[in-house]
């Protein structure tokens, strides 16, 4: 074998390794490494140490019941890892987490590294501002201090906004959600834009809710999912089947009332013929 060839052959194998069997790993092994948030609204939050808790924590773990019924394991131990918005798909890349069970938009650039369950939440991108602020919609934070969050897609967004509005703000980068919120809370930054939910997650657990509110234009309509490995259909098939079923059952609104969220009527759509359409189909 020439040497060309033998590269050829070392990356097929490479490639092959990474395209891991979920299923045959977790039942192998009898653990699986679940990738959690922490301060993702009614998603995903830590409620302490290595305690978590969400709608998508809770869809995960409904999800690894039926699995373990499925490879009929006397016990399924789940891992849990703190993710963020920087290092989720790498660590998902690199094996270190099985299933992402936070606040991740299903988006055609993301899919060429991981894979995606179908859509379990539709969510709206706003903007949060302190209520005495003044202010109400994307114009008016020209000349303003706006703060997204690293990793996410609210910073591209935030950024097309400004170049079609032709607005001049100077942007500041939170590590996390709740760094994002303490740099609005603190008056380092006029407003902070994300997902509707995770601002009204992060507002809810202020020190004065009141003093906060969520305003402006939808700067975007975009599928939350439960993000996995990319060329593992097996695993993907699991998950999907047992969201499916929740969704046809009524049961997956019942999960998300828990965290007092009504579904919107594109979530519901979503529901009512699940599938995983990327962010870019939701465009108008």
């Amino acid at each position: 074998m020439n040497k060309t060839l033998l590269a050829l052959s070392l990356l097929t194998v490479a490639l092959g390794a990474q395209a891991e069997d979920t299923l045959k790993k977790i039942k192998a092994s009898g653990v699986v490494n679940m990738g959690v948030r922490e301060s993702s609204g009614a998603l995903s939050i830590t409620t302490g140490e290595n305690k978590y808790e969400g709608f998508h924590v809770d869809l995960c773990r409904h999800v690894l019941a039926d699995i373990k019924k499925q490879l009929a394991l006397p016990k399924l131990d789940i891992n849990y890892q703190a993710v963020t918005s920087q290092n989720r798909v790498p660590l998902m890349q690199g094996g270190n987490i099985d299933i992402e069970c936070g606040s991740t938009t299903n988006n055609t650039q993301r899919a060429k590294d991981v894979a995606f369950a179908v859509t379990t939440y539709v969510t709206e991108v706003r903007m949060a501002v302190k209520a005495s602020s003044g202010i109400n919609s994307i114009a008016q934070l020209n000349g303003r201090s706006v703060v997204t969050t690293t990793g996410t897609t609210s910073v591209q967004t935030l950024r097309r906004q400004e170049r079609a509005s032709n607005l001049d703000f100077k942007e500041v980068v939170g590590k996390d959600h709740a760094d994002s919120f303490l740099l609005l809370e603190s008056g380092r930054a006029d407003a902070f834009v994300m997902d509707d939910y995770i601002l009204a997650g992060n507002i809810a657990r202020a020190k004065k809710p009141a003093d906060f509110k969520i305003v402006g234009e939808v700067l975007a309509v975009e599928p939350i999912a439960i993000m996995f490995r990319k060329d593992d259909p097996a695993f993907k098939k699991a998950v999907d089947d047992s969201l499916k079923a929740l969704m046809k059952s009524g049961e997956i609104e019942k999960m998300l009332a828990k965290y007092g969220v009504t579904p919107s009527a594109v979530t519901k759509a979503a529901w009512a013929t699940p599938n995983d359409n990327p962010a870019e189909s939701y465009k108008k």
